[in-house]
């Protein structure tokens, strides 16, 4: 393994995971610049938040042609801070759709719109989330048929697909499903967003159980944890470094009292509530074997970006209005994980 002080990777942090909804996007920007890293990525609610604000009238969802105005604002800002937008995010609930079906019909839909957006705000990659809709297709030739011809539409304006595993998703939850899928699709602008809490929450642990990991069988934590070694493992021997695209970095609380195994109101697996609100940054409350996931990622070969995507329920209380102070937290984090993780 190399040595420390000869990594270096480029960092990114994610638009959303800067603040909380009464901050404004150039206010996120401002701290994201100031701590050091080098890109976002461009979150769609803060890009929606901000055409609101900046042309001064509602504007919905899929109203393409005033987003983009707004992302071409974007875009100025960013660059008057020296910030890349790496990738626009979360394309949600695309894969496996019945043929014919309205829900094929609004997703193909969407992906032209949001690559007019890509357009727009300058960046060239799209994160597509693993589909947690109930219903899709239960064939892997399915889904990655669906990316494919996503890929081949991105691929006409020169864009890119990172596909992420979410670990409550309906058919991918973990890393190596992506990657079966990615590979079945072959096509070379489709690539891995990899992510540790995705991968350590998924695989590891558990926000249902008292002890914070998985129980199943009644599991040792030693018998757990060499399962978890043993997909790393097979993560270094199969994912050449090209196909990963980038590595999202978070950690979690351990829930007490833990979350209900029932999906919410909303239909929200526990996994997925747990995801939306108890995700720090590394080193700041969170229980997660993370630092043995990035060192799998590194030994890859991987050299790419690493962005900070948190979502921390406790921000309030924890910085309140100091987004500066976070974002310079961050980056120290960063560098202890990147540290921690090549010197294990």
């Amino acid at each position: 393994m190399a040595d420390v002080a000869t990594i270096k990777v480029p960092t990114s942090f994610a638009s959303c995971s800067v603040g909380l909804p009464r901050h404004s996007l150039p206010q996120k920007l401002e701290a994201i610049a100031s701590g050091g890293f080098e890109a976002i990525e461009l979150s769609f609610p803060d890009l929606h938040s901000f055409a609101r604000q900046h042309l001064g009238k509602n504007v919905a969802e899929d109203d393409y042609p005033l987003l983009c105005e707004a992302g071409k604002e974007v875009k100025k800002l960013c660059e008057q801070h020296n910030l890349k937008i790496l990738m626009l995010q979360p394309f949600v609930n695309f894969e496996g759709w019945p043929e014919g079906s309205k829900e094929r019909e609004n997703a193909f839909a969407r992906a032209r719109g949001w690559m007019d957006i890509m357009s727009a705000v300058g960046t060239d990659m799209l994160q597509v989330g693993a589909s947690d809709s109930p219903g899709i297709a239960t064939s892997v030739a399915e889904l990655a048929l669906d990316l494919a011809l996503l890929a081949d539409l991105l691929a006409s304006r020169g864009f890119r697909i990172a596909y992420e595993n979410w670990c409550w998703a309906t058919r991918s939850p973990n890393w190596k499903d992506v990657f079966t899928v990615v590979r079945m699709a072959n096509r070379p602008n489709l690539g891995l967003c990899l992510d540790t809490f995705q991968s350590a929450g998924g695989e590891w642990g558990d926000p249902t159980a008292k002890s914070g990991r998985i129980e199943t069988a009644n599991i040792s934590e030693h018998d757990l944890t060499m399962s978890y070694q043993i997909s790393l493992d097979e993560l270094v021997q199969l994912v050449p470094p090209d196909k990963i695209f980038l590595l999202q970095i978070s950690d979690a609380y351990h829930v007490v009292p833990p979350l209900s195994p029932e999906p919410d109101e909303s239909g929200l697996r526990p996994r997925g509530r747990w995801s939306h609100d108890y995700r720090p940054l590394p080193y700041d409350g969170g229980y997660l074997p993370i630092s043995a996931f990035v060192k799998a990622v590194l030994e890859t070969g991987f050299r790419g970006w690493f962005s900070m995507e948190v979502f921390d329920g406790k921000f309030e209380e924890k910085y309140g209005d100091d987004l500066k102070d976070y974002a310079k937290r961050a980056m120290l984090a960063h560098n202890r994980l990147l540290g921690e993780s090549v010197g294990k």
